[in-house]
């Protein structure tokens, strides 16, 4: 067992540790046990940051053993510079959430903080298998432990948003589960990814495989027109279920776009990159005005990830190293920044128990510590130079001007969205004078949720402030894949 399978396996192990022994009239013992299990499986994933080559485009930490010899599936693990970072991460994401919710939730606590350590495991695996048969498994299996989350700890209209969730995400899913057993006969038997990157495939095959991709990447990222999900799904999870759904999931998609659609289908990726490219302009520009209107919290939130999400796929398709390298940036930066959102939203719901914008007013004058460090991730979001939000955002915008400026120009209105729909909720919730005796009582954060947000606002200003370490392990991953897609030539 290498260090993928203990960054995958140990925090399923402590996942159902908890879900077996794990009762409420233990629930400090309970919590305690979550919380070693999400620091152990960060801890593990130390390693393969520090022993990455960055200089390297080859798949690392690799490991391969016989799973279904039948079938000729393997359970086959590896990383490379496109996949890195989401692994550390994916286990940092949930210490945060395991530190949100020690005294949020109060029954099923085993249950709850099982299911997000189980899914932390299964994200990981997504990002670090290589064998299309386990991709599958795990891309899948993520539904499930999100889907009792929203389920069981949700709001309200709980139940419709779960199944609103699953049944989007797992019909998106059935055709790409034809288009990998296609690739498996057309290999002559192989699930082995980098294998079916180097078939030989008519652009009318390309072309199918391409849009089966699509149909599965496109829901979990999500793009616009199937994105309508997410604000269902955002509003009625939990706190922690909004930053685990914003942070880590809805990169699984836009992993998947790097990893199958790309390099299986290059010239089909190529001829149709105007239609992706066009969806993504109007998940920046409509979405972004949809944001606007928003008078919940969360939905506002929720609607700006989806335009977010636009940036990312944007860079994808304009194949030039700045865009796609400037994507996945967005991707881990968008990780940060978003989950920072919810949970300051969270902090003000587990108060008030209201999401709605006019609820609030003045709450800077009561919660001063918290208010300053919602406003800053507030800046994070519209993507103010010096934080994490602006690196991405920026390398997208240099990489389309490259290709078209008109493209550009459009793309670069979410900044200008960005900071009116965030600036506005700011102003309405935060600054001015207290609004109403709800705001009055509230009291400032404790240590618990200072900690949480603390870890998270100092990861965005690091990135923001020094984005090296995070570019410079993709850079080789990122120029041979533009080779692969024939559009750009290693140096």
């Amino acid at each position: 067992m290498g260090l993928l399978s203990i960054a995958i396996w140990l925090p399923i192990a402590f996942g159902t540790l908890l879900l077996a022994v794990g009762r409420d009239q233990n629930a400090r013992a309970v919590r305690a046990l979550a919380l070693v299990g999400a620091i152990a499986s960060f801890v593990v994933t130390f390693p393969l940051v520090t022993g990455f080559e960055g200089s390297s485009a080859a798949m690392q930490f690799v490991e391969k053993l016989a799973w279904i010899p039948r079938f000729n599936a393997h359970y086959h693990l590896g990383i490379d510079g496109l996949s890195l970072w989401f692994v550390p991460l994916t286990a940092f994401i949930t210490v945060v959430v395991v530190i949100a919710g020690w005294e949020v939730i109060t029954e099923r606590v085993a249950q709850y903080n099982g299911a997000f350590l189980i899914l932390s495991g299964l994200m990981v695996g997504v990002f670090a298998a290589l064998d299309g048969l386990l991709f599958y498994v795990f891309f899948e299996a993520t539904l499930i432990p999100m889907y009792l989350i929203i389920g069981v700890w949700g709001g309200p209209r709980r139940v419709y948003a779960a199944f609103k969730f699953f049944l989007y995400t797992l019909l998106g899913s059935l055709l790409m589960l034809v288009a990998l057993v296609f690739l498996y006969f057309k290999s002559g038997g192989s699930f082995d990814i980098v294998t079916w990157h180097k078939l030989p495939l008519s652009l009318p095959t390309q072309a199918l495989l391409f849009f089966a991709f699509f149909a599965a990447f496109s829901v979990k990222v999500p793009m616009w027109p199937v994105h309508t999900w997410l604000p269902d799904a955002h509003v009625e999870a939990p706190t922690g279920g909004s930053v685990v759904l914003a942070a880590i999931m809805l990169k699984l998609g836009a992993y998947g776009f790097l990893r199958f659609s790309m390099p299986i289908a290059p010239d089909a990726a190529r001829t149709y990159d105007w239609f992706i490219i066009g969806l993504s302009i109007i998940a920046v520009v409509y979405i972004g005005l949809v944001a606007m209107v928003q008078l919940d919290m969360k939905k506002l939130v929720a609607y700006s990830s989806v335009a977010h999400m636009g940036f990312v796929t944007l860079g994808f398709f304009i194949f030039n190293d700045l865009g796609v390298a400037g994507g996945i940036v967005q991707m881990i930066s968008h990780g940060f920044v978003s989950g920072a959102m919810f949970l300051c939203i969270g902090v003000l719901y587990d108060r008030v128990h209201s999401r709605d914008i006019a609820a609030y007013g003045g709450v800077v004058n009561t919660m001063p510590k918290f208010a300053a460090l919602a406003v800053f991730f507030a800046m994070a979001n519209c993507g103010l130079p010096g934080t994490a939000g602006f690196v991405g955002e920026w390398m997208v915008i240099l990489g389309t001007v490259k290709v078209n400026f008109w493209i550009a120009a459009l793309a670069a209105t979410t900044l200008i969205f960005g900071a009116a729909y965030t600036l506005w909720m700011v102003k309405r919730v935060y600054f001015g004078d207290v609004a109403n005796a709800h705001v009055r009582a509230l009291a400032d954060i404790n240590g618990r949720e200072m900690l949480a947000l603390g870890l998270l606002a100092a990861a965005t200003l690091f990135m923001g402030v020094y984005p090296k370490p995070f570019t410079d392990p993709m850079n080789a991953s990122v120029a041979e894949l533009l080779r692969h897609v024939a559009l750009t030539k290693l140096p």
